[in-house]
This record gives C-alpha cells, structure tokens and sequence, in this order.
C-alpha cells in the first residue's frame, strides 16, 4: 500500500493580495502599483500640507492683518481641522480607495452629492497646486536676485513680482508633470527624500531662530494689523486654514499603499499633528527672531526677511534653498493627489473623456493624462498672476475655500449617518480581514464629527467673505473682490449643468460601476 499524507496547507495570503482583495469588494480591480509604505503614506499627506511652502507664502499676509496677534489663531485651526482630520481616518480605514473624498462622500450619501463633491474638491486641488508653485516667488529671488526673471520689485504683492511668480511656476509645473508621470517609485522616492529634508530644514529653522530671540512671549498679544481685534483673528486665521489642509492625501494614495486599512488613518493624524506643531513653533519663532516688528518688512517679506536677517545671508540662503525644495515637493504631491481623484471619477465613467483618463499606463502604473490635465489647467491658473498682483491672494484664498467646501461635502453626511444609527457601517463590520479592530472614534463619534461640521462651515464662510480690504486693497478689481465667491459658483453651475446634461446621473447607473448598498440618500 502506498503510504498517503494530507496536502500541505495553502500558503496565507500576502498582504498584497488581501489588499487586492479589499479593493475586489469595493468592485475595482488594481491597476495602480501597490508599494508605498507607511512612511510614504506619511510623506503624500505631510508633503501636501508641507509647512515650509505655506508658512513662508502666509505669513506676511497674515502678519499684516493680524500683527502678531495672528499666531493665536493657528491653535484654534489647528483643533478644528484635527476634529475633521479624525473623521476622515476613520473613513480611510473603512474605504481605501483613491480619490478618497468622492469615494467617502459618494458612500456616505448618494452619487450625485458625491460626484458634487469629487468635482469641487478636484477643481480645488488645482487651485492648490496652481497656488503652490506661485509660491516659489517668496523664496528663490531672496536666494539670488537673477531668480527674479521680470525684473523689477520681487514682492508678490507687485506687478513685477507677480509676473515672475508666474514664469517660475510654469517652469515648476513642467517638471512635477514629468515626475507624475514617469513611475510611481520615481514620484515616492521624491515625496519621501524632499519631506526628510523639509522636516529637518523646518527643525533647524526653528532652532536657529530661537537662538536669535529679539522680543519677549508677550508681543504675540498684540495686534498691530489692519482693523479691530476681530477682523485681525478672522482674516489672520487665513494663514493657518492655508497650512493645515491637505492630510487626506494619505487616503488619496490608498490604492498605492501597502495595508492601506491600518496604514492611511495612522499616517493622515501623524502627518496634521507632525505639520501643525512645526508649523506652529515656526510662527512663533518667526514673530520673536524678528529685528523689527514695526518696520513694515516682515509685513511684506514675512520670514524670508528674518531668516536672512537674523541668521545672516549664507546660512539665511542655504535654509531659503530648503524651502524651495518643499515648495517643489509640494506642488509635486498635490498635482498627484488631484490626479488621483480625477483617475477615480474618471474610473466610475463620471467625467467627460473618462476613458481616457481612467486609463493607467502597464509600464509605469501612473494614471499619466489626469497628470497632464491637473498641471496644464493650474498653469492656466497661474497667468492670472500676470493681469494683477491680487490674482496671487485670490487663488491662494479660493483654494482653501473650495477644499473646506469639500470636506464638508464628507463630514456633513457623515453626521447624517451618525445621528440615523448608521455609523459605523455594519456591513463590513469594525475589523479588517486579518480581525485587527479599525480606527475608531468610539464614543466621541458624534461630538467630534458635529464640531467638525460646524467649523468647516464656518471656515468656509469666512473664507468666501468678500472683504474689500482683502481681495482688492487697491480697488477697482471688483472681480477679485468676488473672485473666490464667483469661482465657487462658477464650479457649482458648471457641475450642474454637467448633471442636467445627463453626465454624472447616468454614469451612476452604468452597470459597471457597483453603488454602495449602503448609501443613504440625501
């Protein structure tokens, strides 16, 4: 007789394929390379915030509105947006898919609130991207005056500044374009290299400027800015709302990450707590490091100023060349993040031209046309900056706005469904695939998402409020005045319209795109 033996057991799933199989029931297949990791999750959400490129855009405006009053206005964003950020790690545990806020809201509520959503967050993200590459204007003229192509007075806020900004960005835009669409390790490898430097660039900065204290704790109660104690608060908050957005890149690149489920919430907190407290020691060292806080420079110069002045011009210049490294890696991630939401809009047949931009090339594994449109529509963008220096806040403004807008479009179904016993989703239960238990908010579920509701709403409010003195200080611009009120409607009418046609409605009843059973209607 010959002797029998069972069969060897079957080898445990790869974490690759449990992935894979988590994307399966949400009725995609993978096309996008899965191999970032948890520091490269980390480094898509904190290069997207990036502290260096925004704290050094921002700050000169918000000290000149809300003099050193201003940086109490970062804790106070700081908490709200934490509220949001802790929404949306849940959500990351439970839907990891790229382009996360169309996925979240679209499950949350209905495909059409989603789509709505999907369409102002990825017209915002090109905004964002268009607002950061402008952002080189701040810091390479500073570093060397031949940066300063136009000639002439290199401040944003002037002609020749503006116009300069604009030619840089181009130039920028064209290289992050090469980059996204190369490979995915190429676009990783940056993120992850240029977030190390940024983060050691931002530590030393903070450092070296505290060695370099000129004034007391007690000036941050000034106020010293345009206006009341009120206006200084509301539009100095501008800097900080500009900081602390774009933590939910981790959950954009889901498709991208290796155990998205357990990774993603994990890095979109750790990146907004690691980006809020650098950047908030970063104001406050920037405000007591300051030679003058009455001379008006750091008003218009913001920390460029008293980084070459306190710390002297070489090493002033070599933390400067930091900096234009985050704005860089900055604009780089966002572009990839708006990509991304164009590639999962665009997958669900809800877009004009979705096939091709749902198409991912076999060699590179990079959704290559969303790239190409994300960075020649924030190009287009950027050359308002050549019809008047206002273009520069009016972008910067409107993209905040239009995020804030979306996130929104995320947490307020998301309390619908707490408040109708629906959250968390019973279907796929509180565990992954493996058993591990999901991030979850518990108890203070519902406190937490309510708050982070009413702030968002308020925020955006605030920072829709056509303040003359803001968006058009000059006068008889009265469409920058407008412009962030008149971008959001145009974005809106644009999308109903596309709705009416029968675009968004009908691609949510193709076949091929399965609808969350679970979805509450709104």
């Amino acid at each position: 007789m010959t002797a029998t033996t069972d069969p060897a057991p079957p080898p445990p799933p790869s974490a690759d394929d449990t992935d894979d199989g988590t994307l399966a029931t949400f009725g995609y297949r993978q096309e996008l390379r899965r191999q970032m990791g948890r520091y490269a999750s980390f480094a898509a959400g904190f290069s997207f915030i990036s502290v260096l490129t925004t704290v050094f855009q921002f700050f000169a405006f918000g000290y000149s509105f809300g003099g050193p009053l201003f940086l109490w206005t970062w804790p106070a964003v700081f908490a709200g947006q934490l509220l949001v950020a802790a929404c949306f790690a849940e959500l990351a545990a439970r839907y990891p898919i790229s382009g996360a806020i169309y996925q979240w809201s679209t499950r949350l509520s209905s495909p059409v609130f989603g789509w709505f959503t999907g369409w102002i967050m990825v017209i915002g993200q090109v905004v964002v991207v268009a607002a950061a590459a402008l952002a080189l204007q701040v810091v390479l003229p500073p570093i060397w005056s031949g940066f300063q192509l136009a000639g002439g007075d290199p401040a944003p806020t002037t002609a020749t500044g503006a116009a300069n900004a604009a030619l840089l960005a181009l130039v920028l835009l064209v290289l992050t374009t090469v980059v996204n669409v190369l490979d995915n390790r190429v676009m990783s490898a940056v993120n992850r290299i240029g977030v190390t430097a940024e983060i050691i660039g931002a530590v030393l900065i903070i450092v070296l400027l505290f060695t370099h204290v000129e004034h007391g704790a007690g000036v941050t109660l000034r106020t010293g800015g345009q206006g009341g104690t009120v206006t200084a608060l509301l539009v100095g908050s501008f800097t900080a709302a500009y900081v602390l957005i774009g933590f939910d890149s981790a959950g954009e690149m889901s498709e991208e990450t290796r155990n998205p489920r357990r990774t993603a919430p994990r890095t979109i907190l750790s990146a907004f707590a690691a980006a809020g407290i650098l950047g908030g020691l970063l104001l406050l060292a920037g405000l007591l490091a300051a030679p003058s806080l009455s001379d008006g420079r750091l008003a218009t110069e913001g920390l460029s100023y008293v980084l070459t002045s306190s710390l002297g011009d070489g090493v002033g210049k070599v933390l400067l060349a930091d900096v234009a490294v985050a704005v860089a890696v900055a604009t780089l991630a966002i572009q990839t993040a708006g990509s991304r939401m164009l590639f999962s809009m665009a997958r669900d047949g809800m877009l004009p031209f979705s096939a091709r931009l749902a198409k991912v090339s076999p060699r590179t594994g990079m959704p290559f046309v969303p790239a190409l449109v994300v960075g020649v529509l924030a190009a287009a963008l950027t050359l308002l900056n050549l019809a008047s220096p206002e273009a520069f806040l009016a972008i910067g403004t409107t993209c905040i706005a239009m995020l804030y807008l979306a996130y929104a479009g995320v947490t307020a179904p998301m309390l619908v469904r707490r408040l109708s016993g629906q959250w968390p989703a019973t279907d796929r239960g509180d565990r992954d695939e493996l058993g591990r238990p999901l991030f979850s908010l518990g108890r203070w579920g519902l406190p937490v998402n309510t708050l982070a509701v009413v702030y968002g709403l308020f925020m955006t409010v605030n920072l829709s409020w056509p303040r003359p003195e803001v968006y058009d200080p000059a006068g008889g611009h009265w469409y920058f005045q407008w412009f962030t009120v008149l971008f959001v409607g145009a974005t809106v009418a644009a999308g109903a319209v596309y709705i009416r046609l029968g675009g968004a409605a009908s691609a949510a009843r193709k076949p091929g795109r399965r609808e969350p059973a679970e979805a509450v209607r709104i």
